[in-house]
């Protein structure tokens, strides 16, 4: 049996801090490689491995394309290789027909990661950047 409406109840009108009310951050064109790390279940649990490239990235996303087609699971780690950024926690917000995913961030990117990527960015837009040893 279904119901033709839909009941309201306390959670209806809960709001998450994360995704409701967080500032958005703009998406800047990337392109790095990175790797897609996720556990699979079948019978043992192993951890896989997948090479990706990141397209666009902000301080709480990216948006990755994917060469191989594969099951993604909600939950995974990405690893930016080429700035050395281990294991970043990201939730598949959604998968596009064309290997295109869009992913979220557990926790927000740090400004200095940020540059980091994008010096080591193949993207024209970053051609001049440099990084600051010194700084931070």
């Amino acid at each position: 049996m279904q119901l033709s409406q839909e009941r309201s109840n306390y959670l209806s009108k809960e709001e998450s801090f994360m995704y409701d009310r967080e500032k958005t951050f703009p998406m800047e064109d990337t392109c790095n490689e990175a790797r897609i790390e996720f556990t699979e279940t079948g019978g043992i649990v192993n951890l896989a491995s997948r090479r990706c490239e990141i397209v666009k990235l902000s301080r709480s996303g990216a948006v990755l394309r994917i060469s191989t087609r594969f099951s993604l699971p909600k939950n995974f780690y990405l690893d930016i290789v080429s700035a050395r950024i281990p294991m970043i926690g990201c939730l598949a917000l959604r998968v596009y027909d064309n290997d295109i995913v869009e992913a979220r961030f557990l926790r927000l990117l740090a400004e200095k990661d940020m540059k980091r990527v994008f010096v080591y960015s193949t993207h024209p837009n970053h051609r001049n950047r440099t990084l600051d040893i010194y700084g931070g």
